[in-house]
């Protein structure tokens, strides 16, 4: 059942529903991530959200081409960058805010309980009293029922933990992103078995996102193609994930659903990233300080995930 409050904070979403921003979609296939620039159809203005940094494990190397192609068509299409955004601290992908926001300007954003994840991960890495563990790496923590402006489109938060404790959905005119709480009808939903994460929250948080307009269009973080499916997709909607999600359509019950993705996470490896990313993400993309050499040096903390 949602509150009074979700109810009212819903009812506030339908009334700018009207709205419809360009999206455009850029798919970086090593980490499966697609990022989004969200066009104010009236301006300039627009957003990006969740951007990556390239990163080659093996070598210990980061690149910036998959930022470079946002920038290019920002750059090409006269935009002016109002936010950039993060779903959630990724697991999977590192985050090029850094160099967007040098790049292009633009206030960052991600979800108020960060500083939940910053304690998780900050003591999991060692990461010292030069951590700040209070969010202060981004401009803006957004809380459920937040808003924001990408030009005249409104913006409005939906806090969707489960995955993670600050996972949100940036809900603009009638597109939601909705970060890693759903993948295509026909791949399911988020693992739950992360620090700080849990299914039985996530399933409540779906409830928010599918409460929305039926037809809100969805954009989602990640594709892994689902088996028979050859293309990555990366837009759905509400009415599709209610009628078709494997995981959580209409008539499956939270227990039904906490049973069903408790067993599966049980069974999935760590991100092949996991281990660089929360390190570079919970500082809002930047990496961990030079140590005396004048070396940047990520930890890998041995029987810790």
């Amino acid at each position: 059942m949602l509150s009074l409050q979700d109810e009212h904070e819903i009812s506030t979403l339908w009334e700018a529903v009207m709205q419809r921003p360009t999206v455009t979609h850029f798919f970086d296939e090593p980490t499966n991530t697609f990022s989004y620039v969200v066009q104010d159809p009236d301006s300039n203005a627009c957003a990006i959200i969740d951007s990556v940094l390239d990163f080659d494990y093996a070598a210990g190397r980061t690149d910036v081409l998959s930022a470079d192609n946002i920038i290019a068509y920002i750059r090409e299409h006269h935009l002016e960058v109002a936010w950039i955004l993060e779903t959630h601290v990724h697991a999977d992908h590192l985050s090029a805010a850094p160099y967007l926001h040098e790049q292009l300007g633009g206030k960052t954003g991600i979800g108020a309980n960060i500083v939940a994840v910053q304690e998780i991960f900050g003591k999991a890495f060692n990461a010292g009293t030069e951590f700040a563990r209070d969010g202060s790496q981004f401009d803006a923590l957004f809380k459920e029922g937040d808003t924001f402006s990408i030009g005249q489109l409104q913006g409005c938060v939906l806090h969707t933990p489960g995955h993670t404790p600050a996972c949100l959905t940036y809900v603009v005119g009638d597109a939601a992103f909705v970060g890693d709480t759903l993948f295509m009808p026909d791949y399911g939903t988020a693992r739950c078995d992360f620090p700080g994460g849990d299914a039985r929250t996530l399933y409540r948080s779906i409830q928010k996102v599918l409460a929305l307009p039926e037809q809100t269009r969805l954009f989602l973080c990640h594709d892994y193609k689902a088996p028979g499916r050859e293309t990555f997709q990366h837009e759905t909607s509400v009415a599709e994930q209610l009628n078709g999600n494997v995981h959580v359509h209409k008539g499956i019950s939270e227990d039904e659903f906490v049973k069903m993705r408790t067993e599966r996470d049980a069974t999935l490896g760590m991100p092949r990233l996991i281990i660089p990313s929360v390190q570079v993400n919970m500082r809002a993309g930047a990496m961990p300080p030079a140590e005396d050499n004048g070396q940047v040096y990520l930890k890998v903390p041995l029987n810790f995930f």
